[in-house]
């Protein structure tokens, strides 16, 4: 794999990881901090995917 490759995939990761805690220190109800979760989660993935040429 090239280096570019891993350290973004390592930035995209570390972003994820940043925003979930985010969301966790927002004053939220309980079902909207989950969907927001979720969403962040499946951008997250769809992202990482690109970087791996499946999409």
């Amino acid at each position: 794999m090239d280096v570019s490759i891993l350290i973004g995939i390592l930035i995209t990761f570390l972003v994820v990881i940043l925003v979930l805690y985010l969301i966790q220190r927002l004053p939220l109800d309980g079902r909207t901090r989950q969907i927001a979760q979720v969403v962040v989660i499946i951008i997250g993935i769809v992202s990482l995917l690109r970087y791996l040429a499946v999409f």
